[in-house]
């Protein structure tokens, strides 16, 4: 049967002409997220798509016209062959007014080798490379003795885990393959966290009475709310060079750990002493720590940061960590994925790219972040493989090459063949 699978590779050259009017025919669904609720008819297109191909579907609302689409092709002979989850979203990154696109982002051309559209890196192509892998495998009539699943998300642009609500519906594989942009590495990645810092005092103050609580002798005990949050910004940056002078991870440049204070909010008006401040950051951190420690690490230090401020030990900052979206509570979180390189898959899916583009695969880490993090958290081994470059995603006139789609769709096609024939106890 091996033989019939390099056949079926052999066809994708000399259908390649399919592959882009698929790719085309995903990135004109407008799909941006902001400002989201928007994907329920390119979901629906997949949704047929896989249906068509023998997939059970499961269809759901995360948020109105914003539904997962899973689809599971259940193995010949599941209960003996390893199973395999891909997974992409369908979201794509936002347009601003303004930006100076060669050709509308959502009519896809072809243009030096490349489609050129929103979303052509980030990541519709990942999806029409292993949704063609599907469809190439079904006319086959390739029975796979493993199940297959297959989860087309929304969300992942604006920190709603589309991924996260697959993994509470029990959805689990013995491997992942997240086919987001990675210029063909196999790649795990680091974790990013959002939280809110908020310095407040339990009374509010006419603008007059400053003097008193900054003088000599003016005996009120209060601060500004918007000054005391310097010191807060100051420990935190304190705290991000100790992180960069201490901690380390391969494949990552030094201080890639950073706390960026990205938002400030505060203060109610000009004739008030500011009696609130609100800080909104955004942490990096490296595969093999959790958010959960960051969280620890952060407030611990900031706790030592207010005992040493009379008024701050008084009254001290509140945190509130994460969020399911940017759009509905201002917040994110990306768990980190550390990918196993001695684990089979990892180790079929390196052979896979070796045996067909005949060149040895990286294995190395993401710069950006993922939806791999929540299965990885699952429990489920995770890696990140799918074409594009990251300078393409988010960018103006965003591209992806035909030849690395072409390429990509063949890994990916072998790899599911290879993994879904693999026993449960190899």
């Amino acid at each position: 049967m091996a033989h019939h699978i390099e056949h079926i590779i052999d066809q994708i050259d000399e259908r390649k002409d399919e592959l882009i009017d698929l790719l085309k025919t995903l990135i004109k669904y407008k799909t941006p997220a902001p400002p989201a609720r928007n994907t329920g008819d390119a979901q629906q297109f997949v949704a047929d798509f896989l249906k068509e191909k023998g997939f059970s579907i499961d269809m759901w609302d995360v948020y109105h016209n914003d539904p997962n689409v899973v689809g599971v092709l259940k193995g010949k002979q599941a209960d003996f062959y390893k199973s395999l989850i891909i997974n992409g979203h369908i979201d794509v990154a936002e347009v601003n007014e303004g930006e100076q696109w060669e050709v509308n982002p959502f009519t896809p051309v072809v243009k030096d080798g490349a489609i050129v559209g929103r979303g052509a890196a980030d990541m519709k192509g990942g999806l029409a490379g292993a949704l063609f892998a599907i469809q190439l495998l079904h006319e086959a009539g390739i029975e796979l003795p493993g199940d297959l699943i297959f989860q087309s998300v929304i969300g992942e642009e604006v920190g709603e885990a589309g991924t996260l609500e697959c993994c509470k519906r029990g959805y689990k594989a013995d491997f992942a393959v997240v086919v987001d942009t990675s210029d063909l590495h196999i790649q795990g990645q680091g974790g990013v966290i959002t939280g809110w810092i908020t310095v407040k005092s339990n009374q509010t103050y006419h603008d007059a009475t400053r003097r008193q609580m900054i003088h000599a002798g003016g005996n009120l005990f209060a601060a500004s709310a918007i000054e005391k949050m310097t010191k807060i910004i100051q420990g935190l940056q304190d705290l991000e060079r100790h992180w960069s002078i201490t901690k380390s991870y391969p494949g990552y440049l030094p201080g890639t750990n950073t706390i960026n204070p990205a938002v400030i909010e505060g203060g109610r008006h000009a004739a008030f002493i500011a009696d609130e401040c609100r800080l909104w950051i955004t942490v990096h951190y490296y595969p093999d720590e959790s958010h959960e420690e960051i969280i620890k690490e952060i407030e611990e230090h900031l706790s030592y940061v207010a005992k040493s401020d009379t008024w701050l030990r008084e009254n001290p900052p509140t945190f509130v960590w994460g969020g399911q979206s940017m759009i509905v509570d201002r917040g994110e979180i990306f768990p980190s994925l550390e990918v196993d390189s001695e684990h089979t898959a990892v180790k079929k899916l390196a052979d896979a790219h070796l045996t067909v583009l005949h060149e040895k695969a990286s294995i190395d880490v993401s710069p950006t972040v993922t939806d791999g993090g929540w299965l990885g958290e699952a429990g489920i081994p995770t890696a990140i493989y799918g074409p594009g470059k990251l300078e393409h995603a988010h960018a103006v006139n965003e591209q992806l090459s035909i030849d690395q789609l072409v390429d990509y769709t063949k890994v990916i096609i072998k790899f599911i063949y290879n993994w879904c024939h693999t026993k449960k106890e190899e």
